[in-house]
């Protein structure tokens, strides 16, 4: 398998889209091409969205938990948009792309998953197969084909959490790595294979049967379903009744939580909520008071700001025709007595001089401002209207907006005690909740005895479903032993015994190698101090024992978070080596627990040779410079550095790490 792509839609930290190459490349001049993709991110900017894309891509509800309900399934998923920091621009849908090669029955193929969902509702599932969109698949039958491509508890074996894989050290049951072993060694085939073949045989002695035993055998199995189906019913109904025991009980709690709350101080808080509501009542008639003032001072000129503005301008012109007219009287005044004085000294000079005086001024006053006079105010009231408008009534609009915010948080204030208020029961109705109390636990009492029959029943129909399968099996066996020497029956029998042989010696081998190949792979990566140790892997359980160089077994309890790491690590190694499957790798938080000289074996000898596809998120205090320049250099196909803006509450990938490599990567 090799992820080639994946595409991210305000998945999480990352809003918008985000396409991602995850193809490992070459130089130029190399033949093979470079395993690791490297990411950089501090904490919290994104690194495990990607890892947690690719596994909800793939795996959909059981990339949460193998138990997550429906519901829950829904509302995580919801959670899982980008929560940005403009809520009127905060996206309703999200969705996770991704696009792999994969060798399935010799061929190679590209698959392209595509899961989409929206707040509040259920994902939706696209799978194409070489570019083609194979409609007709629908959702349950895609995810059925996407978890045999790829089993969950495989995949958990090659994208892991570093911090949290320790969890396979501590696993006492086995089952973690026992559910691994079976699916990569191929053991869990072998199980169907010997299933089948049992009911194979039941089928065909079914058939040799005589017609009354036939007969009995009919109703035999028609009472084994009956009562199969009877125990399911009472098991679902018995399921029901658990969940109204828990709801009674939350509700109980509920409600003592509530008697105990307000038996005490019930008084005393609503004596203070009605102090509170008279005090504001009368910080609202003040408020209220202030802004009828204002609504009878120049608040209203701050309404209609245009038509104020041409009100000035209009003002301001007929002061400017008010002046030149004023002027022109004065200097008419003036030339009257002018030509009249030049009259008296009558010569052409003078009337040629007073023709000029005239049409100089006529010409002057032909530029200045002309028109009828429609307010016809003082430059006086001019100036105080223009206050007003200005600067008064901008002053009187701030304090008419405080005093709007002032009013709408006391109305607020006064909803939510008046709420209270009401809300606080009488002293009468404390008896109604303790009445409550008593009802619910009657109510509880009476649904336990009925969950307690239910169970019973069930366990009685498990009972007589058992008894009809030993008749069955009886029945069978009579066959068999009358039948014993059909070939097909007696080839299937001696095919089963052969199954359960090879499957006994394959897992011997099987677990032979995968010990020798955990052993390697632990001494590489654990400390000199610890190179003593050896490795014993229970073919029964396949529960992995470490044991000193006195024989002795070592409490993998006693081991710190960071060998626990390593000891983990060795085994996933060892899983992949063994199986000879071919998956990448994915590792967040490669490097967190583990000291200086764990960190320098992980970096030398895992890494690089993990897989043909090694995907590392990592903090700059994990892969740090020294690690990225000098010792990962050869290995690193290319890099991205997810960046996070504090801003907007989202992150952004660009090109390179924390640190620059090579000029030639550059």
């Amino acid at each position: 398998m090799l992820i080639k792509q994946l595409v991210l839609r305000n998945f999480r930290v990352f809003s918008g889209t985000h396409t991602i190459d995850l193809a490992p490349r070459k130089r130029q001049h190399e033949i093979h091409d470079r395993p690791i993709v490297l990411f950089g991110g501090l904490n919290g900017a994104g690194k495990t969205s990607i890892l947690s894309a690719i596994r909800l891509s793939l795996y959909g509800r059981l990339a949460f938990n193998h138990t997550i309900q429906q519901q829950e399934y829904i509302e995580q998923l919801s959670a899982l948009i980008h929560n940005g920091n403009n809520q009127s621009e905060r996206p309703e849908e999200a969705s996770i792309e991704l696009t792999f090669t994969y060798n399935k029955e010799g061929k190679e193929s590209e698959f392209t998953v595509t899961r989409s969902w929206k707040k509040g509702k259920k994902d939706r599932l696209s799978l194409q197969q070489d570019g083609l969109v194979l409609n007709e698949l629908n959702y349950e039958q895609c995810q059925g084909f996407l978890n045999e491509l790829i089993p969950h508890g495989v995949a958990d074996l090659f994208f892991f959490d570093g911090e949290k894989i320790a969890e396979l050290a501590e696993d006492e049951s086995g089952n973690i790595l026992r559910t691994a072993m079976r699916r990569l060694l191929g053991l869990d085939l072998i199980s169907k294979l010997r299933n089948d073949l049992i009911i194979y045989i039941k089928r065909q002695q079914s058939t040799q049967l005589e017609g009354n035993l036939q007969h009995r055998l009919s109703e035999l199995e028609e009472k084994s379903k009956e009562f199969a189906f009877k125990t399911e019913e009472y098991l679902e109904e018995a399921d029901i009744l658990k969940s109204r025991i828990d709801f009674l009980t939350k509700d109980i709690a509920k409600h003592e939580g509530l008697l105990s709350a307000q038996g005490g101080s019930f008084a005393q808080t609503k004596e203070q909520e009605q102090k509170k509501i008279d005090e504001l009542i009368k910080e609202k008639e003040r408020i209220e008071k202030a802004l009828r003032h204002e609504f009878d001072g120049t608040l209203p000129y701050a309404l209609a700001p245009k038509t104020l503005s041409f009100l000035l301008e209009k003002i301001s012109q007929e002061s400017e025709i008010k002046q030149a007219k004023s002027f022109e009287k004065e200097l008419n005044n003036f030339l009257n007595l002018l030509r009249s004085d030049l009259a008296l000294r009558s010569s052409t000079t003078n009337k040629i001089a007073t023709e000029a005086i005239t049409d100089n001024l006529n010409e002057y006053m032909a530029h200045k401002p002309k028109g009828e006079l429609l307010f016809d105010i003082s430059d006086r009231e001019a100036g105080m209207l223009q206050q007003s408008i200005e600067q008064d009534s901008q002053k009187s609009w701030q304090r008419f907006d405080d005093y709007r915010i002032q009013l709408t948080d006391i109305e607020q204030q006064l909803e939510q005690s008046a709420a209270n208020i009401a809300r606080a029961p009488e002293n009468e109705q404390l008896m109604d909740i303790f009445q409550n109390i008593r009802d619910l636990d009657k109510k509880r009492n009476d649904t336990r005895q009925k969950y307690t029959l239910a169970l019973e029943e069930a366990q009685k129909c498990k009972q007589q479903q058992l008894d009809c399968a030993r008749q069955i099996q009886k029945l069978h066996d009579s066959a068999r032993n009358k039948y014993g020497l059909m070939s097909s029956l007696k080839n299937a029998e001696e095919t089963i015994n052969m199954l359960e042989r090879y499957s006994e010696v394959l897992t011997q081998a099987r677990v032979k190698k995968l010990t020798k190949n955990f052993e390697e792979a632990y001494q590489k990566l654990a400390r000199k101090e610890d190179l003593q140790l050896h490795a014993h892997i229970n073919p029964e359980t396949f529960d992995v024992e470490l044991i000193d160089e006195n024989q002795s077994i070592i409490n993998r309890k006693s081991l710190s978070a960071g060998e626990k790491q390593i000891y983990a690590i060795a085994i996933l190694e060892a899983l992949a080596k063994t199986s000879g499957q071919e998956l990448p790798v994915i590792i967040d938080t490669p490097l967190g627990r583990l000291d200086s000289k764990h960190r320098d074996n992980l970096i030398n000898y895992y890494f690089p040779y993990a897989s043909h596809q090694v995907v590392l998120l990592s903090t700059d205090t994990e892969v740090d410079e020294r690690y990225f320049v000098d010792q990962l250099r050869d290995d690193i196909s290319h890099t991205y550095q997810i960046v996070f803006n504090a801003k907007t509450k989202s992150s952004s990938l660009k090109s390179g790490y924390f640190w620059e490599l090579t000029k030639e990567a550059v």
